[in-house]
């Protein structure tokens, strides 16, 4: 059986810290904690759990506290987790199997990192991430604001979740870390110009995300997964500035990158509907319906091609007349979102102005998607 060490890089997480630590201390040999200057019982916390915990001066770097962090660690292999992370129960099983059936060859494991569930509990927004690696590989962290772990070799993909459920509130942090290195003349990696247009966008100016968006796709350097996201965010930035060719023009962008995805339809979607192509939207809802997923590291977003699409497609129907259609959509999007008060609301107006009830609208049946 290989041995884990947990490492983590906290800083005033006492609210959040013990439940992380807590889902996965059955599952590690060790837990390494680097806190960067914690006020409250954070420290406390992380020793009550036997952790090693050592101070790391805070330096506006998140790659140098992690691999901080990484540099202390014993075991065979590093796990990472953030304060607000957690394992739930089901998955720490998968990862004691994991430790006892991995071959030691393997350098890295990848697993879901679930950002957000619907309703029913079920993941609706996730990625793939490294989350496990052989600690003898020396694999860094690379970037000071949203980093990433360059990790490669043999791999491993787990369905082990990791569940992410952040309690604390947005800041400018981050954009301020990147304006710095900005004032200070760095040269930005293709990733930086995202995620500083993302920063940027998150903040409300729109303006010069757009730019730097624009900036990212056109040197044709970016991960394919942050292209397609990069031009639904242009797409959104457009939208906040009320140029609406630009928008449908950077929705359609994405095409260029992939094949059709449920996210992609669903933006250009949405840039049709608001500039009243009522038909032409319909078709691409129709598409989220019927794309497929592929296996990606990438964000992804269930929502684009269960049960938006269809409430989307009512949205359509309604306004050319075609009320039956409109109302079969509606129902067939309450089906997988059953609170869903939009929904309901139509639910309501489609009886008092129509006539139509939930029996009525069965119609779109075949056409449902699983939230899977």
């Amino acid at each position: 059986m290989v041995t884990i060490s947990l490492c983590m890089i906290v800083k005033n997480e006492e609210a959040v810290l013990g439940r992380a630590l807590s889902s996965v201390r059955e599952v590690v040999d060790e837990i390494v904690v680097a806190d960067t200057g914690s006020s409250d019982r954070t420290r406390e916390i992380a020793s009550s759990f036997g952790a090693k915990v050592e101070p790391f001066e805070w330096i506006d770097d998140f790659a140098a506290a992690r691999n901080f962090s990484f540099s202390l660690a014993t075991m065979d292999y590093i796990l990472w987790l953030d304060a607000d992370d957690y394992v739930e129960p089901q998955d720490a099983e998968r990862l004691l199997e994991l430790k006892r059936t991995l071959n030691p060859d393997v350098c890295r494991v990848t697993m879901p990192y679930v950002l957000s569930r619907g309703v029913d509990g079920e993941p609706l927004s996730s990625l793939r991430r490294n989350r496990l690696v052989r600690r003898d590989c020396g694999f860094r962290w690379i970037g000071a604001v949203h980093e990433y772990l360059e990790a490669f070799g043999p791999h491993l993909d787990s369905e082990a979740a990791v569940q992410h459920d952040k309690d604390k509130a947005y800041t400018d942090r981050n954009l301020r870390i990147y304006r710095q290195r900005r004032e200070r003349g760095e040269a930005f990696s293709v990733r930086d110009l995202y995620y500083f247009a993302n920063e940027l966008k998150d903040h409300g100016f729109h303006d010069e995300a757009a730019l730097h968006y624009e900036t990212m796709l056109r040197t044709g350097e970016g991960w394919v997964e942050d292209n397609l996201q990069a031009c639904a965010k242009l797409a959104a930035c457009y939208e906040a500035l009320g140029q609406p060719e630009l928008r449908l023009q950077a929705a359609l962008r994405a095409l260029a990158y992939d094949k059709p995805r449920p996210e992609g339809c669903c933006s250009i979607g949405n840039a049709l509907l608001d500039s009243g192509s009522y038909a032409t939207a319909a078709y691409w809802y129709e598409q989220a319906l019927k794309a497929e997923w592929p296996a990606t590291m990438g964000l992804s977003d269930r929502s684009a091609g269960t049960w938006y699409p269809h409430l989307q497609l009512c949205l359509c129907y309604d306004r050319l007349g075609l009320f039956a259609k409109a109302h079969e959509h509606n129902e067939a999007a309450l089906r997988l979102y059953p609170e869903h008060p939009s929904m309901l609301h139509n639910r309501a107006y489609f009886q008092q102005a129509h006539g139509l009830t939930s029996e009525d609208g069965a119609g779109a049946e075949g056409e449902e998607r699983e939230e899977t």
